[in-house]
């Protein structure tokens, strides 16, 4: 099983946009310390020719054009056969656009993510006759791939941020956001790019796992609050920071687990900063911040 990570950061990329926070000024500036990265998205695969993208990024084109392995062979061709997504975040969705060029692929999601995307008609130039869509089951295992066993699990989290209405719910466990267990060849990578709180459950889910990739969207539960990028905690935005008494590192500083990887980083974390004080906390506890072009294979 390989694992390539497309896009490492929260929605909005590193640099973002429109933003000149202290982590995005030093990537707008070229500073080494500061990677650039695209929006969140794996592809798996088992023999280097199918493959199953994880969550369809914004920046997916640019995703594809950076990896030889998802580049065309011949007249309208693509290695990727199937499109898991863990819920209808835009920067989870967006990507689905991209794949609209008349390309069969399956596109697998809960019922209720389908049904979400299947109210908005603008996906629907993702053709019937060229994309089927599957429903996922909670807890119910499916193969993508020969050889790939695939099982969705609810996570503590909240509807997408588009789909918010006045009151909103945060740290439910539904199908609303999940998370995915591959397992193939007697190894097991967990994946949760959005989970609002480490229960438990998770902790239980994940132990043992060869690789967790997990959360890693901002370093403080206020930082967004702090740089006066918003209102909003991390929890309040269905994430979990990572430091503090019920932060990733403390979480799962008892956990048994292979490799240890942050994921969906927001461009205000300071952990994206090379030789920072918090990165340094982060690779000391044990963990690994995923990157664009990173290649795993447990």
């Amino acid at each position: 099983m390989r694992v390539f990570v497309l896009g490492s950061a929260a929605g909005g990329g590193v640099p973002q946009w429109n933003c000149a926070c202290p982590v995005c000024a030093l990537a707008w500036s070229g500073d080494a310390r500061v990677a650039r990265r695209t929006q969140s998205s794996l592809a798996v695969t088992l023999d280097g020719e199918s493959f199953a993208l994880v969550n369809a990024s914004p920046d997916l084109r640019q995703q594809i054009v950076a990896t030889p392995a998802l580049h065309p062979h011949g007249l309208r061709h693509n290695p990727i056969k199937h499109v898991i997504v863990t819920n209808a975040d835009v920067d989870h969705i967006a990507g689905l656009l991209t794949l609209r060029e008349r390309q069969a692929f399956t596109l697998h999601a809960t019922a209720g993510t389908l049904e979400m995307l299947r109210a908005n008609a603008i996906f629907n130039v993702m053709a019937a006759d060229c994309v089927e869509r599957k429903a996922v089951a909670l807890d119910m295992p499916f193969a993508p791939l020969d050889g790939l066993e695939v099982a969705a699990f609810p996570l503590p989290g909240k509807v997408a941020l588009w789909l918010e209405g006045d009151h909103v719910e945060i740290g439910g466990e539904s199908e609303t956001t999940v998370g995915l267990e591959f397992r193939a060849d007697g190894k097991r990578i967990v994946y949760a790019p959005g989970c609002a709180q480490v229960t438990e459950a998770l902790l239980q889910r994940v132990e043992g796992a060869d690789v967790l990739f997990f959360d890693g969207t901002t370093f403080t539960d206020d930082e967004m609050i702090a740089h006066g990028l918003s209102q909003k905690t991390a929890q309040r935005m269905g994430h979990t920071p990572m430091s503090g008494p019920d932060g990733a590192l403390q979480r799962f500083a008892d956990a048994r687990v292979g490799r240890k990887i942050f994921i969906h980083i927001n461009n205000s974390n300071p952990a994206l900063v090379a030789g920072s004080p918090e990165r340094r906390l982060v690779e000391d506890a044990g963990w690994e911040l995923a990157f664009d072009g990173m290649e795993v294979a447990p």
